[in-house]
């Protein structure tokens, strides 16, 4: 590990401990699991999880992840924050691409494979769905109002029957591996 851990609530996962650049700052009540990447001048705030358990989380120079909100997601795309982004309060980003100096809305959802790019505005409470790409310098805006669409069919059913299973694996799996990085 990079950087000094004290105060750091850093978590090994599998062997493979979160690196803090000495010049970052995490908040106290922040919590890095795994191979989570924080570069120099970045800054993770209180109660913010980034979980990297199925795939790297990057936190590029000078950017930050604001108070409550999650990152997670998997190797293809890695999550990444790109340097001087904002990550707002509240916020859902998984398995998507931020791109440098952009803002993510409080309470913004990015869904998996999304690519946002430079110098973006993703307004408050917006939801931008998967594997969208935005094209540098946009205001993207608009929320997502909860309907009924019919039975379950392909992905979704999918992602509901197998969703139990999967965390119940990976539940096993940090229990037998989480561990205070050091």
């Amino acid at each position: 590990m990079i950087g000094q851990a004290r105060d750091m609530p850093l978590f090994a996962f599998e062997g493979v401990s979160p690196t803090v650049h000495p010049d970052a700052w995490i908040a106290p009540t922040a919590t890095l699991v795994g191979d989570v990447r924080v570069e120099a001048d970045a800054s993770i705030w209180y109660n913010a999880v980034l979980r990297a358990d199925l795939g790297p989380i990057i936190v590029r120079a000078g950017a930050n992840v604001q108070d409550g909100s999650v990152l997670h997601g998997g190797d293809d795309p890695a999550t990444e924050v790109g340097a001087g982004a904002t990550i707002g309060h509240l916020c859902v980003v998984h398995g998507c691409v931020i791109g440098p100096e952009s803002v993510v809305g409080n309470g913004a959802t990015i869904q998996d494979g999304a690519r946002i790019g430079a110098r973006c505005l993703v307004g408050a409470g917006a939801t931008v769905p998967p594997n969208k790409i935005v094209e540098d310098g946009t205001l993207v805006l608009g929320d997502v109002t909860a309907t009924p669409r019919g039975p379950l069919t392909g992905s979704a059913a999918w992602w509901v029957r197998t969703n139990p299973e999967t965390y119940r694996i990976l539940a096993r799996r940090h229990r037998a591996s989480v561990e205070p990085a050091r």
